[in-house]
C-alpha cells in the first residue's frame, strides 16, 4: 500500500481534467491513495486565520471551487481524498479548529512556514537568513512545532524539519537531538502522526524530512507516520518513494497511516 496525501494542484485550474494528470502519475508509480491538500493561504475563507502581505498577494481562490473539484472527481469515478495544508499560527487555535470543522475534509495537515514575519522556506525571504542566528531560528521553530503538537487539531504534522530546506542547520548535534526527543515525546503524548516527505530531495538541502535521528526518535516513541511527496507538479507525485520506503523500513517502520473523514487506518508498507 502506498499513499500520497500531500499534493498541490495549484499550478492549474481546479478541474477534473487537470486533476487527472496527478492521478495518472500516481497510478504509474503505484500510489494506491491520492490526496490533494492545497495551501490554505490561497483561499479567501482563511484570511481571518492568518495573513500578511505575501499571502494576501496569493489569496486569489475560493475554497468552494476547490471543494467542487472533488465532487466533480467523484462523479467522474476518481477517488481522491479532500485535504488542506494549514499554516499553524500560535494563538489562533480556536479559529482554526472552527474552520477545520466547517468543511468535510478527509484530513488537514498542520505545518509551519513562518516564524513571525519570517517566511524561512520562501525564496523571497531567503536573504533574511543572514539576519538570523541559525540555532535561534531552530529554537523558535521547534517551540512553535511543540505548540502545533499540543493543539491536537491536525491529522498529521507536515515536513517536521522543513526549516532546513535551504541547508541552514545548527552545528550542534546535542541541541538537535534534545529537540528531536522532546518533540517525539510530545507527538506520542498528543497522538500525532508525522509525515515522512520526499520533497526535501528536490530542495537545496537534498535531504528527506524528517532527519534520520528525528525519525528514529519518533519510532522509539511509536509515533505513526504517513508517506508523502509534497508534489506541486504532476511529475512529482510519488517521487523517490522507493528511496523513502527503504529509509522508513531502515528505521523500523512497516506501517503507514491512511485517512478518510479524519479517521485513521494503519496499512502495511509495500
Amino acid at each position: 500500500m502506498r499513499t500520497d496525501y500531500h499534493v498541490h494542484t495549484e499550478r492549474g485550474p481546479y478541474t477534473v481534467e487537470w486533476l487527472e494528470n496527478f492521478v495518472r502519475t500516481a497510478r504509474e508509480r503505484g500510489v494506491d491513495e491520492l490526496g490533494i491538500s492545497e495551501h490554505g493561504y490561497r483561499f479567501a475563507q482563511t484570511r481571518s486565520l492568518f495573513h500578511n502581505a505575501w499571502t494576501d498577494e496569493r489569496r486569489t481562490e475560493d475554497l468552494d471551487d476547490y471543494m467542487q473539484m472533488f465532487k466533480d472527481a467523484k462523479k467522474a469515478g476518481l477517488h481522491v481524498k479532500f485535504g488542506l495544508e494549514l499554516d499553524y499560527i500560535p494563538g489562533r487555535d480556536a479559529e482554526m479548529r472552527d474552520f477545520i470543522k466547517s468543511y468535510p475534509f478527509d484530513y488537514v495537515i498542520g505545518s509551519i512556514h513562518w516564524i513571525g514575519d519570517f517566511g524561512f522556506d520562501t525564496p523571497q525571504y531567503l536573504a533574511e537568513w543572514d539576519n538570523w542566528d541559525v540555532k535561534d531560528a531552530y529554537q523558535q521553530y521547534f517551540e512553535i512545532l511543540l505548540q502545533l503538537s499540543e493543539s491536537k487539531m491536525f491529522d498529521f504534522v507536515g515536513h517536521a524539519d522543513v526549516i532546513k530546506v535551504y541547508g541552514h542547520e545548527p552545528d550542534d548535534a546535542v541541541f538537535l537531538q534534545n529537540w528531536y526527543e522532546r518533540l517525539a515525546k510530545s507527538f506520542a503524548a498528543n497522538d500525532q502522526v508525522v509525515e515522512v516527505s520526499t520533497a526535501g530531495y528536490r530542495k537545496p538541502v537534498n535531504k528527506v524530512y524528517p532527519a534520520p535521528n528525528f525519525l528514529r526518535a519518533c519510532y522509539a516513541e511509536r509515533v505513526p507516520i504517513v508517506l508523502n511527496s509534497d508534489a506541486h507538479r504532476p511529475e512529482d507525485v510519488g517521487a523517490d518513494y522507493d528511496r523513502a520506503v527503504e529509509y522508513i523500513q531502515g528505521v523500523g517502520y512497516n506501517q503507514i497511516v491512511t485517512f478518510s473523514q479524519h479517521q485513521r487506518t494503519f496499512v502495511t508498507l509495500t
